[in-house]
């Protein structure tokens, strides 16, 4: 699965939405790849993920630090969640993932894609910095899915069998 997580009307926090956007477009995934646009639906993505699936790709802004506009692929593990406090109305992924045992699942393989923002403030619209990061999430994404998916399924041969005389 790959979601998106943000919040449109938050600036560049609407990066997860936009890569999704243009994730279903001419950039389309293989057919066992589910892109959503969760937005802050965090409910939904954790119920959504107790349907087991082998990985999750999260994209979403990560204010790791670095200049706007910088991606960021990271591995999530359990550990790195610790706990967090789970709120069915909003949409912290960490929340989300770290409480998903709470609810009979557990975390898939799980990596991040995340982009720097350059502000989260009220307004619709990325800015400058973080729309110009986009095309780089996506590919990201693409060569995520390329590693995480088994490649081509192999011919099976049918097993020779004897004849009985």
């Amino acid at each position: 699965m790959v979601a998106g997580v943000g919040n449109l009307f938050l600036g560049d926090d609407g990066f997860g939405p936009e890569v999704m956007r243009r994730l279903a477009g001419p950039h389309s995934l293989p057919p066992q790849v589910q892109v959503v646009d969760y937005g802050i639906r965090g409910m939904h993505l954790a119920y959504d993920l107790l349907n087991g699936y082998d990985a999750l790709v999260l994209v979403d802004t990560y204010p790791g630090g670095g200049p706007p506009g910088e991606v960021t692929v990271l591995e999530i593990t359990a550990e790195h969640l610790g706990t967090g406090e789970f709120d069915a109305h909003g949409m912290n992924p960490v929340s989300v993932l770290a409480n998903l045992d709470q609810l009979g699942g557990t975390l898939p393989v799980t990596y991040l894609v995340g982009c720097t923002p350059a502000g989260v403030a009220e307004g619709v619209g990325l800015s400058a910095a973080v729309c110009a990061a986009v095309p780089e999430a996506i590919d990201a994404v693409h060569h995520l899915i390329r590693r995480l998916l088994p490649s081509e399924p192999t011919a099976t041969v049918p097993s020779a069998v004897p004849r009985r005389s």
